[in-house]
């Protein structure tokens, strides 16, 4: 986020672009606030101590949720300043500015998502009735993908279309530019009795809505569409109920993101093993392996595309935790330190999301780090819990051999993860703050701990697990993860006396299924560099 006052700008971010930011910020004259520390005001608190009683602050009403404006305003109002809405500013001064996305959207087809668009809203209603909601309206476009089994090209690698969405008790209604609606798509939407409205008169149409009481999202919601709808019904504030539902696969949903991961584990076994007879000749580089990668990927049946930029960052651009190569940082790789490499596939029938911090030779102080970020990725991995646990309070597990050493990272642990959607999604996480979504069997989540350190390395593991039962226990029902990212982790790096018996027993299960599910589509030589990669250490 920019704040820009007469005399000062700043730019807040979190700890996955410290190193990028103040690399990008030189010469800008913008400050960077690193967010998270206890050093660094909140936005709204240099605000308060930068302006002065009776002045104001524009925003772009569009840009920022309903939580965030509130938020805003109760603390900048008690120093008597001012939250105005005014257009964007953008509009005026941005020259040449690229138009809103216009390619169709198309339909998702029920093989892959398991569920109808009228099972789906009829789920949504029975929920919203719980909430003595007669309404709900979606802005998360995500969610509106998933309920009514659409799909398109409007976000880069996410397959989702702007839109809005309004779900009654009688009838929906989406909210979409008339381009993006081919015949096919027309025909399937009157099919599943969808009401289509153009895009830009969602305001119009929610000022004017006879309803007895909507349901919105404050934290999902910006604060123009919010404040259009009629005073005259109710807004129920709350969660939407399509995240949870969403959340949680259904049978087809699951059997296809095991097929994908195997399609994606064939393509990154091939990668890696180029990869090792490649490095030695000095002439690859951090642009030219994210190519071939994709190339790879591309081979595999149903590949889409990427499900987000290649991370490839060789020794100290591994630190750099969203890194993304240029022609002006782009590293020649050579057979010493370590290459992060983090990636991920949109494939029909599901998304894929993986990190392998990979040793291209020689290792120095690298390997006790790795071998730390292992044991915490092992811990999570190995997590046998209650019914009813939270994210957060499994989060430490991940961190502890982290923390035994002074060490820890600042992103989550684990993400969730869309069924050919989004590849960040919720409502469930890992991470050390609170979230109150407990893990239920069917959520797709990642689990990747890591340590960076400027000016040397970066080191993440990263694979996708899903939650399932682990059966009936003292006083209740206990569930695991399974792991679901099928891909030889790097052996190189590790110390194994830091490793316990029963962490040594885990990497060699895993890489024994690994073989085992991905050698049937090998030729010979693959299978034989896949054999060692995968033996016991």
């Amino acid at each position: 986020t920019v704040v820009i006052t007469e005399k000062k700008a700043g730019l807040w971010t979190d700890s996955r672009y410290f190193l990028q930011a103040a690399e990008q910020l030189q010469g800008s004259g913008i400050d960077l606030y690193k967010e998270m520390l206890p050093e660094t005001p909140s936005i709204t608190k240099f605000l308060s101590d930068k302006l002065q009683p009776g002045e104001s602050v524009g925003i772009d009403g569009k840009m920022f949720s309903v939580e965030q404006v509130e938020s805003m305003q109760a603390e900048v109002s008690a120093k008597n300043i001012q939250i105005v809405f005014c257009p964007d500013p953008m509009d005026e001064l941005w020259e040449n500015r690229p138009p809103m996305p216009e390619s169709p959207a198309f339909v998702y087809d029920i093989k892959y998502a398991g569920k109808s668009c009228s099972e789906k809203i009829a789920a949504i209603r029975t929920e919203l009735k719980k909430k003595s909601a007669e309404s709900v309206m979606l802005s998360a476009l995500d969610e509106i993908a998933w309920t009514l089994n659409l799909r398109g090209n409007d976000v880069h690698c996410n397959p989702v279309v702007v839109s809005y969405l309004l779900i009654t008790e009688k009838k929906a209604v989406l909210f979409i530019a008339p381009e993006k609606v081919t015949e096919e798509v027309r025909n399937y939407l009157e099919e599943q009795q969808i009401e289509i409205q153009n895009y830009s008169d969602t305001e119009i149409y929610l000022s004017d809505l006879n309803s007895s009481s909507i349901l919105m999202n404050p934290a999902k919601t910006n604060y123009s569409v919010f404040s259009s709808v009629n005073p005259q019904c109710r807004i129920i504030r709350g969660e939407a109920p399509v995240a949870l539902l969403k959340a949680i696969r259904n049978e087809q949903e699951i059997k296809g993101i095991h097929a994908a991961m195997q399609r994606d584990g064939v393509a990154l076994v091939k990668f890696l093993r180029w990869l090792e007879s490649a490095v030695p000749s000095g002439t690859e580089t951090e642009l030219s392996i994210d190519r071939k990668l994709h190339a790879f990927r591309a081979t595999q049946d149903l590949y889409v595309g990427e499900s987000f930029d290649t991370i490839a960052g060789y020794k100290e651009h591994g630190a750099i935790v969203h890194y993304s190569a240029t022609e002006e940082s782009n590293a020649t790789l050579h057979p010493k330190g370590f290459l992060l490499l983090d990636s991920g596939a949109q494939y029909l029938d599901g998304t894929t999301d993986i990190t392998r911090t990979i040793a291209l030779g020689e290792l120095t102080e690298e390997k006790t780090d790795y071998t730390l970020v292992l044991k915490g990725h092992i811990a999570l991995a190995m997590a046998v819990f209650p019914s009813g646990t939270r994210g957060a309070q499994l989060d430490v597990l991940a961190r502890m051999p982290l923390w035994s050493h002074k060490m820890n990272f600042l992103h989550g642990t684990g993400h969730g993860v869309g069924h050919f959607l989004s590849v960040h999604e919720g409502p469930q996480s890992i991470r050390m703050n609170e979230n109150p979504i407990v893990l239920q069997p069917g959520m797709v989540t990642s689990n990747e701990p890591g340590v960076y350190k400027g000016g040397s390395h970066g080191i993440r593991t990263e694979n996708l697990t899903l939650v399932c039962s682990a059966g009936e226990g003292l006083f209740g029902e206990y569930l695991k993860f399974e792991t679901i990212t099928l891909c030889p982790i790097c052996k190189k790096g590790i110390i194994k006396e830091l490793l316990t018996a029963d962490e040594v027993d885990w990497l060699n299960n895993y890489h024994q299924q690994v073989y085992e599910k991905l050698s049937p589509k090998l030729n010979e030589e693959e299978k034989a560099w896949l054999k060692e990669a995968t033996a016991a250490i």
